[in-house]
């Protein structure tokens, strides 16, 4: 979903040049990886172990919202092992028979990447179950009376899976992992670096300050990050300029209604509407998701993670408030007699 706001699609990035500025520079090992340290260290170790011991790797779940380098990790780890490297995502896993194809045909100690595995069907993830315990799978053959279970041995492999959801995932599947990893947002320092790499790459001049200013603000996801830079060499290309300048960032940036927090349209609407028109809160999320136009869906995981994060707004068990810093950034003032001092539980 790539939406006029300016949000991203949580599958792929902006394109540039036909390739795409991920293909442009995709880190091949962990030690390319910009961020995430710990994660990265952790798998390390892990594949490094399994290399020595000729074995498959653990079974693999990376957590965390969308664009921060899942889908990356998930082919570094292929790269680090030296095996292939097989793809798909929940969704695309409508029925049994999708996923027992896939299986079927993974070669010795392949990686076998779900993304949103969250969003994989009941009974896709049953015949999951007994592939990652066993390396083999139940099939029916045959209709009606004569139909008959017969067990499909299967190749090993490492099954890494990607969620943005980690509380829909059930509990058996979540216990047939053996690593689980929290991907965390970036810092700005470490988004810099990313920007300042990328245009390398691409063969964009691109300033230091520049790459501050677009690092900061991009919430903290290289994603968006990415489709920032994008945006910011289309308003320098047109101006013949070159290397890219901060103040072509900063206009670039502010033309497309990205503010200094990184908040796009959309986030401001939200928190005007729960100021402006709801005081503050607090206020149901399916109320919010209306009067902006968007399905409840996309702000709570796409909206509300970021404005939590900067503590602009609490969720509680009564709803969405806003905080004082919230109202400050859209030039309000929250009344003294609004429920923003409600705790952030929920």
């Amino acid at each position: 979903m790539t939406e006029d706001n300016g949000f991203l699609d949580t599958d792929e990035f902006w394109s540039a040049d036909g390739e795409g500025f991920e293909r442009a520079y995709r880190p091949e090992s962990f030690g390319d990886f910009v961020g995430q340290g710990q994660t990265c260290r952790n798998l390390d170790v892990a594949v490094q172990a399994a290399r020595q011991r000729e074995e498959p790797l653990d079974h693999v779940l990376l957590c965390g919202p969308p664009g921060l380098g899942k889908t990356t990790l998930a082919a570094i780890i292929a790269a680090e092992l030296g095996v292939p490297f097989e793809k798909t995502s929940g969704p695309v896993l409508e029925r049994p028979r999708d996923l027992a194809a896939i299986l079927a045909r993974l070669s010795p100690r392949s990686v076998f990447f779900i993304d949103e595995i969250h969003r994989m069907g009941p009974a896709v993830e049953e015949m999951l179950y007994p592939a990652l315990e066993d390396f083999e799978i139940d099939l029916v053959v045959g209709e009606g009376p004569a139909a008959h279970n017969i067990k499909m041995r299967l190749s090993p492999f490492t099954l890494v899976g990607a969620t943005t959801r980690t509380s829909l995932l059930t509990r058996p599947l979540l216990d047939r992992f053996g690593l689980v990893e929290q991907l965390d947002y970036y810092n700005d320092d470490d988004l810099t670096t990313v920007m300042l790499r990328y245009a390398e790459k691409l063969g964009v001049g691109l300033d230091k300050d520049a790459a501050v200013t677009v690092a900061s603000r991009s919430r903290g996801t290289p994603r968006v990050a990415l489709g920032h830079l994008r945006r910011v060499r289309d308003f320098a290309d047109v101006r013949g300029e070159d290397p890219i300048t901060n103040d072509t960032a900063v206009g670039a940036l502010d033309s497309l209604g990205v503010d200094t927090l990184g908040l796009q349209r959309l986030h401001r609407r939200y928190l005007e509407i729960l100021v402006r028109n709801y005081r503050g809160g607090p206020t149901g999320v399916k109320t919010l998701a209306a009067a902006v136009g968007e399905d409840p869906r996309t702000i709570e995981e796409v909206v509300e993670p970021f404005l939590i994060r900067q503590g602009l707004i609490d969720r509680t068990p009564r709803g969405r408030t806003a905080t004082d810093r919230a109202a400050q950034h859209i030039g309000e003032r929250l009344s003294s007699g609004t429920q923003r001092q409600l705790p952030g539980t929920g």
